[in-house]
This record gives structure tokens, sequence and C-alpha cells, in this order.
């Protein structure tokens, strides 16, 4: 699905702390992330997550993300804090990714360009697809990128990119994917699950920038 825009949307991923939270909204960005995946140095529980979405405003979107969760354990952190979208990063299909009235977007691990389409093929359910490196054992959160040349130039669903994006080769990634929207988590981060508001600001201000040279 060809979805034209003016601008690229931008996630910042892994929020842990209101003060991150505030720091995403100040700078612009469309939504945030939130991991309730144990294992991850920037996981959140529920008491933490009802802290950071206290102070997301209207318009903002709180991203839920799981790794092979079972329904339980996603519906109750749905039924205890505000989530307007579900970012599923494991092996889950579409079927189960798709019974929490809620709307999703699938993480897929890119290794070649045919895992691109199959995926966009076999989430129908999927508002988009992330597609982020893929690193064996490592369900996402690799802080590498992946080759943007295996991103076909026309897929089914929007793309959003992620993998090791820094303002350093954000433009690289924008220009060449032309992406739907970019996700970012250790790229603007002073330490694992702690965000740099400076960074956050440069990074939200860099893709405003590539934006508006394609204008």
């Amino acid at each position: 699905m060809s979805v034209k825009q003016r601008r690229t949307r931008l996630k910042i991923c892994g929020i842990t702390r209101p003060q991150d939270a505030l720091a995403v909204v100040q700078a612009g960005a469309d939504a945030i992330g939130l991991v309730f995946y144990a294992p991850s140095p920037r996981a959140v529980d529920i008491a933490m997550a009802q802290a950071v979405v206290a102070v997301v405003p209207a318009f903002v979107t709180v991203t839920a993300l799981f790794v092979d969760p079972t329904a339980d354990e996603v519906q109750k952190v749905l039924d205890s804090v505000r989530i307007d979208l579900i970012q599923f990063h494991g092996d889950e299909e579409d079927d189960f990714c798709s019974q929490f009235n809620r709307p999703y977007i699938k993480a897929i691990r890119v290794r070649q360009a045919s895992d691109v389409v199959a995926s966009c093929l076999r989430f129908p359910g999927a508002l988009a697809v992330l597609l982020d490196s893929y690193k064996p054992g490592v369900p996402g959160g690799t802080g590498e990128t992946f080759d943007w040349s295996l991103v076909p130039d026309e897929l089914p669903k929007p793309i959003i990119l992620a993998g090791g994006l820094t303002i350093a080769n954000l433009a690289s990634a924008i220009r060449q994917v032309r992406p739907f929207a970019v996700d970012v988590s250790g790229g603007v981060e002073a330490d694992k699950g702690i965000k740099d508001p400076g960074k956050i600001t440069a990074f939200a201000d860099e893709v405003y920038r590539v934006d508006q040279e394609s204008v």
C-alpha cells in the first residue's frame, strides 16, 4: 500500500521514565514505545508504564511492545494502561495479534528481501510492518543496522524502519528507504533505558530537516 505523505513519522521506543516521555512529546514525536519484555534493559512493569502514560497527551500514540507473550499477559497490560497500539516483536501469528481489539504492527527481522514481502502478506491485520535487524536469539534492540537495499520499493503495507538508527545515519536511511516512519531507541539514549533529551530533539530535528529537503 503506497501511502503519500509530507513527513516521516517518528516513534521513540524504550521509554521508562515520565521525564523521557515529556522530552519525546516536546520534540514533536508521534509515538512512544513501552517495552513489556522482562529480559530487555528497557522493560517496564505496569506501575512504571502508568507513570509514563500519565504525562502523554492526546495525539501521541502509546505503543506497547511484546515478545511472544501469552494472551493473558497482553490483556493484563491493556486493562491497566492506556495503550493505543500494540507492537509484536516475536514469532506471533496474525490470528494471535488480531484478538485484542487494538490495532497492531508486526516487527520483522530482515535477512533477505523476500522476508519483507512475505511478512506483509502473512500479517493481513497489521497496520504496518516494522523492519529491524536480524541477530540470532535477539528479538530487537540490537543497535545494529541492516542492509537497507533489501527493502523493496513497493510493498503492500507501510514500513517503519528501525535497527541501529542514529542522527549520523538517519538522513541516509530516510532517503534510501522512504519509510512511513522511523523508530529509534538506543540512538537517543544516555544509557540503556535512559533517554537523552538533547539527542531526542536532535533526532527529531534531523527527521524534519530531511523531509523538508524532499518537499
